[in-house]
């Protein structure tokens, strides 16, 4: 069992190391040699040192034993604060803890022998630091009165008991608190240092019962005090030990009474919104720390050591609501206000990769590990962002680094496996699966992921094996049809046809080969651009939400004009972009939703954002969403057409300019048909047309088949039938179920899906000078065509 003290003990310990003249004090030139031993890969200059050493002697000014320096309180202060991490530290500097002989004037003393009795107010005075967190004897953070000793005193004896009674009755799950009183997770993050770490109480039982009722007997004991200050410093420390001991409900209860009693105080607010994060109540943890932001800056000073860490965990608080960019917003100014904060570093480049965002979270990234080489989970997420730009053999060799620092990094090793599929180096994808598998046995991703790999290794029988095991953890559709496609690839390779692993089971043909029969079959490269549009409606959900939704935003929003580059224009920030999605997707849970951020960044933000100052036109914005929104086609031109009025240059007017209409429709096409509209947008500049366009002229420019959005038919057709099934029919080429139109070759009657017909693949066996496809919406359609056919 790890020692209570050994953290404070290394701060110790390195305090010691730099006191150089034993005053019991760390003076500029003593901090200076600190600052530069734990940072060896940093070279600072004589600038930025000086800099670095006045913040900190003005920041924990309160610690500051005059001529002598920083105090020990000060630099075990600049440690809870998160300002360096004191196991890395302790460990570059080669130190080592004294041993016991050697200190045994400081030894932790002996558990209390009986459960039921009280320490001595006389005995407790030698031994509070000895015995309990660090937090407790930080001035800010800690214990002030001494009766609130006995609080703490009495409430480790509760809890004790309530383990004890749990353990025998097999009721406590991973009992390690000790390791992890120290205090929170600093990253607070879905990560396994919180969750591998957290004692599982049973909430429900006799004992848990009586131990709530005994908790009652403290806190009235809390209100009962001298003072409303005593009272607070009450709360607080029972909170404090409730949540080291992660009964994270009842230390919320603590925290929320100390709010009420000091509601200008930071730390009470501070605490809560941990509670509620680790309780996933995500929305409340930021109020939270919202409150706790307002406090601390209206507070000066006295509170500025704790800015950066509320920014940290208010942007952690938002990601849990899916609400990244906002995060990230965050994230910066906890690096700004800390620019040794390598974990606000790392949450900003993995928050921005989120977002699509690659290059700037690459050198945060970076940044972030320059300062702390050993960072496993940011060595994983920048070799995501390398593989995501191209740069694959980086990428590999910093997920290989994110795995030798930590062998079970599931992430690290789940993604090493896609970059490997991506590479088609199957059997290296299919053992980084294997080993994901080994830490996390029911990860049925990976075991998908697995069979997909030992397909493209030839492994077909393995591949099948691991698709049916997959089947027993999940039951969801893609599984069925990823059997279904292993079945049709079995009797390819029993009849003879093909080499039964799926490659060069096709062929490519040039798009003037492809001939379509009857007006109703979509063109070749029509629906390639459609299958686009769908599938970015797909990844946003923007065709679950009703284009009436953004006509609402239209009409509530109230955003001030700005001039910049003084044209006016109602533009927003991409954070309060993001609020205004996240109305419009509220149907989403966190994760899809940032999924939908993220391509509709890449999609549509960059293209509006040329000049990337993180400001967007809204109405253009709002006008760009509308035709992939949910409604009829006719709405979804009006409301396009409505949010083009909400420019300044538009209001008060029932028409929009031409120029505008213009502008849109071209925009329209560079986002959602790229390989035209990119070189169109160049030909909008300089015009200055100041006609106006009425709604029906507006749709009759939109729906122009050569110059407008005509593909939005294309779309409409997708959308309506883009699930419908055809039977038995499997793809001549994927060997997929065909799913969606169905698209018959006339001459040798083979049958390709929608995705093989966009991309122009044919089975090799069927090679002719032209192809002749008819598209048959429906098997229904299929089968009427078959009879008229018959009845001629």
């Amino acid at each position: 069992m790890a020692m209570r003290g050994s953290r404070s003990e290394k701060v110790k310990r390195i305090f010691q190391q730099f006191d150089g003249n034993h005053d019991g004090g760390l003076n500029r030139e003593e901090m200076a040699a600190l600052v530069v031993a734990v940072n060896p890969r940093v070279k600072f200059s004589d600038e930025q040192i000086n800099a670095i050493l006045d913040e900190v002697f003005r920041t924990y000014s309160e610690f500051i034993d005059g001529e002598k320096g920083l105090t020990y309180d000060g630099l075990l202060r600049t440690y809870d604060d998160g300002a360096g991490d004191v196991d890395r530290d302790f460990d570059s500097l080669g130190l080592e803890l004294m041993k016991p002989e050697d200190n045994a004037g400081t030894s932790i003393a002996a558990d209390v022998a009986s459960s039921t009795s009280i320490v001595d107010e006389r005995v407790m005075e030698p031994h509070k630091k000895q015995r309990t967190a660090a937090w407790a004897a930080s001035p800010n953070h800690g214990i002030v009165f001494d009766d609130t000793w006995k609080l703490v005193d009495d409430l480790e004896i509760l809890i004790k008991r309530l383990k004890s009674k749990q353990s025998k009755d097999g009721k406590v799950k991973n009992d390690n608190s000790d390791v992890y009183s120290e205090g929170w997770s600093r990253e607070l993050g879905p990560s396994t240092e919180l969750s591998d770490k957290r004692v599982a109480w049973e909430e429900t039982g006799h004992h848990y019962g009586v131990f709530v009722k005994e908790l009652g007997v403290l806190r009235s004991r809390a209100d009962g005090s001298r003072s409303r200050e005593e009272a607070f410093d009450g709360h607080m420390a029972i909170g404090r030990v409730l949540y080291d001991q992660h009964l994270f409900k009842e230390a919320l209860v603590s925290f929320k009474r100390a709010c009420e009693l000091q509601p200008a105080d930071v730390r009470p607010h501070f605490r809560a919104g941990n509670c509620l994060y680790v309780l996933a109540r995500h929305s409340e943890s930021k109020e939270e720390f919202l409150l706790a932001l307002e406090a601390a800056e209206a507070g000066g000073s006295q509170w500025a050591y704790l800015l950066p860490q509320i920014h940290v965990n208010l942007g952690i608080a938002l990601e849990g609501e899916g609400m990244v960019i906002s995060s990230c917003e965050h994230y910066r100014e906890a690096a700004i206000l800390c620019p040794t904060h390598f974990r606000a570093l790392k949450l900003l480049g993995s928050a921005l990769f989120g977002v699509g965002e690659y290059k700037a979270a690459v050198k945060a990234l970076e940044e972030a590990i320059y300062m702390k080489s050993d960072y496993a989970d940011a060595h994983c997420d920048l070799a995501s962002a390398l593989h995501s730009m191209g740069d694959d053999d980086n990428a590999i060799k910093e997920f290989q680094r994110a795995i030798d620092l930590k062998p079970g990094h599931v992430d690290a090793l789940y993604n090493l496996g896609g970059l490997y599929m991506d590479m088609g180096r199957y059997q290296r994808a299919s053992e980084m699966y294997t080993r994901v598998l080994s830490v996390w046995p029911n990860h049925w991703r990976a075991l998908l992921n697995k069979a997909v790999a030992l397909l493209g290794a030839g492994e077909t029988e393995e591949a099948k094996k691991a698709l049916k095991e997959a089947l027993k953890m999940t039951n969801r559709v893609e599984l069925h049809d990823a059997v279904a496609h292993l079945k049709q690839l079995q009797k390819k390779k029993l009849s003879g046809n093909g080499n039964g692993n799926g490659e060069e089971a096709f062929i490519i043909v040039e798009p003037s080969k492809f001939k379509t029969v009857g007006e109703k079959t979509t063109l070749r490269a029509d629906l390639s651009t459609a299958l686009d549009i769908r599938s970015f409606q797909r990844i946003t959900r923007l065709n679950r939400c009703d284009v009436d939704q953004i006509k609402k935003e239209i009409n509530e929003t109230d955003v001030p004009m700005s001039y910049s580059g003084g044209v006016p224009e109602k533009s927003i920030r991409k954070a309060s972009l993001e609020e205004i999605l996240r109305r419009l997707l509220k149907f989403l849970n966190p994760e899809t939703f940032i999924g939908a951020v993220k391509a509709i960044n890449q999609k549509v933000l960059s293209v509006l954002d040329e000049s990337e100052s993180g400001r967007l036109d809204l109405g253009m914005f709002f006008a760009v969403l509308a035709p992939v929104c949910g409604g009829s086609p006719d709405k979804r031109k009006r409301v396009a057409y409505e949010a083009l009025l909400l420019r300044p240059v538009n209001e008060g007017s029932n028409q929009i300019r031409k120029t505008d209409a213009q502008r849109y429709i071209k925009l329209l096409r560079a986002i959602y048909i790229p390989s035209h509209g990119a070189s169109e947008m160049l030909e909008i500049h300089g015009e200055m047309d100041t006609s106006l366009v009425s709604l029906a002229e507006f749709t009759a420019m939109f729906d122009d088949p050569d110059w407008g959005f005509g593909i939005m038919s294309t779309l409409l057709k997708l959308e309506f039938g883009d699930r419908n099934r055809h039977g038995s029919h499997v793809c001549a080429t994927c060997r997929y179920p065909v799913i969606g139109s169905r698209f018959k070759e006339l001459k040798s009657h083979f049958s390709l899906c929608s995705q093989c017909y966009s991309e122009g693949k044919v089975p090799p066996t069927s090679k002719l000078e032209e192809y002749r496809f008819k598209e048959y919406a429906s098997e229904a359609e299929a089968v009427k065509d078959k009879c008229m056919w018959f009845g001629k």
